[in-house]
């Protein structure tokens, strides 16, 4: 039996450099598959970040930003009748350089933004959270939690992106931290199917099991950088599973917040 979808609020474009497809595509699928709300949330151009030594393009560049809004806005009129379309961004905490982003950001028409951390300070002179050591982890989480309580996002992408092979108790404390500080804030955190769907190292069980404990809320972001991953009944199926298995009740849809509105 196909499994529904209700939203996703976790859509990127070819602008990041390591999407494919066309928007259109992304969302006649999410239409094909009965998704009701499509939010697009590609990764954010960074003003002043730098580029770190990568073997792939990270985001979008500042320059693609207008052509970004109007693309997506453009096609939220055209298929009003059929589905939800909302205007998102993805964006790392990046302390030295969140303020202006949110200037940049304030002069076009976005809705909302995702927090999700794949490096610590801010991005050029620090480090990738993939295989982090102790300092790393600990800096992770510390920058987490400073950027949920600036109040401006919506959820927590993949908060268990961090692949900490250290010590569990650790793991634990840290993860507790963040749980509550999500909960404080009334950020749901997201099952991620790009990471289910691929094999990666998170969603992870061990992470789930803390959330479920600290009585956080969860959300399925499908995290789409081709158009037929927006729409996977069988990782979706996989992803609902896991919230079952630790007593989750996924939200079907989430109330966006407004990035430049701030609360508390």
């Amino acid at each position: 039996m196909s499994v529904q979808l209700i939203a996703n609020y976790h859509t990127h474009t070819f602008r990041c450099g390591h999407a494919s497809g066309t928007e259109r595509e992304y969302i006649e699928n999410a239409i094909r598959g009965g998704i009701r709300v499509l939010g697009f949330s590609d990764h954010t151009p960074y003003p002043g970040a730098g580029d770190p030594p990568k073997p792939i393009p990270v985001r979008m560049d500042l320059s693609e930003l207008d052509g970004y809004c109007e693309t997506i806005l453009a096609l939220r009129d055209e298929y009003r009748n059929d589905i939800e379309i909302h205007l998102g961004l993805e964006v790392e905490y990046y302390p030295a350089l969140f303020l202006p982003l949110l200037e940049e950001l304030r002069r076009r028409p976005i809705e909302y933004l995702l927090l999700a951390q794949h490096f610590t300070r801010n991005q050029h002179d620090g480090f990738h959270c993939g295989m982090p050591g102790p300092e790393v982890f600990s800096d992770y989480v510390s920058q987490l939690i400073t950027g949920i309580e600036t109040g401006r996002f919506t959820y927590i992408a993949h908060p268990d992106i961090v692949n900490h092979n250290g010590d569990q108790e650790e793991y634990d404390r840290q993860m507790r931290r963040l749980c509550r500080k999500a909960n404080q804030y009334g950020l749901p955190l997201e099952i991620n199917l790009l990471g289910l769907g691929e094999g990666r190292s998170y969603p992870y069980p061990g992470f789930w099991k803390i959330a479920a404990e600290e009585g956080c809320r969860a959300v399925i972001g499908c995290d789409a950088h081709r158009p037929e991953n927006v729409f996977r009944p069988d990782v979706i199926e996989a992803g609902r599973a896991l919230a079952s298995s630790f007593g989750f009740e996924v939200l079907d849809t989430v109330p966006l917040r407004d990035p430049f509105s701030p609360q508390p």
